[in-house]
């Protein structure tokens, strides 16, 4: 046994020591205690500063912004989207968008072969496959069933796009071509 002094009491023949704990350890935790005050004080008192969940949506919402400006000072053209579908990156993020089941592939199935909505693969367009056309469509919706996507802005639309235009040409076995589908020149 120890000459150190203990507590007294012993549980499983353990013996429990009463040490002190270092200063270094309690002006932490003192200096931790006083900072609480202050920062309960400073959020949720007064609600002077944005907590950290409320200050991630906030600089969300700006960096879209952001990037809605910047989309709308250069002009959406056949050649920026196909430069677009080229960015390993952007198609990336495309996909994510397109694979949603709740979006695009509902109609065009994950691959694009096409379920409700014509196959995108194949070289057969009702409104046209130039990157524009595409992205007409995508943006403003037709009739018949293709929804507008314009509301979730540009940059959206412009992945989604990029993402067709990545997979145009892979020629999958899917759904016939509409009957108003004319080949692609």
């Amino acid at each position: 046994m120890s000459t150190e002094t203990t507590r007294g009491h012993a549980y499983d023949g353990i013996d429990e020591f009463d040490n002190r704990l270092p200063n270094w350890w309690l002006w932490s935790f003192y200096l931790a205690c006083i900072f609480s005050v202050f920062y309960w004080i400073h959020y949720h008192t007064l609600g002077t500063g944005d907590l950290p969940g409320e200050a991630f949506v906030l600089e969300q919402q700006q960096a879209q912004q952001r990037a809605e400006e910047e989309a709308a000072r250069n002009p959406v053209t056949d050649e920026s989207l196909t430069k677009l579908a080229q960015d390993p990156a952007v198609v990336a993020e495309g996909e994510k968008i397109f694979k949603d089941p709740a979006r695009c592939a509902l109609c065009h199935k994950p691959d694009g072969s096409g379920n409700i909505g014509p196959n995108l693969t194949d070289d057969m367009w009702i409104y046209g496959g130039k990157p524009m056309d595409v992205y007409t469509t995508v943006l403003k919706g037709r009739p018949g069933g293709m929804l507008p996507y314009e509301a979730f802005g540009r940059t959206f639309v412009q992945r989604s796009v990029a993402y067709v235009l990545s997979i145009k040409g892979r020629n999958l076995p899917g759904k016939a071509p509409e009957p108003n589908a004319k080949k692609e020149q």
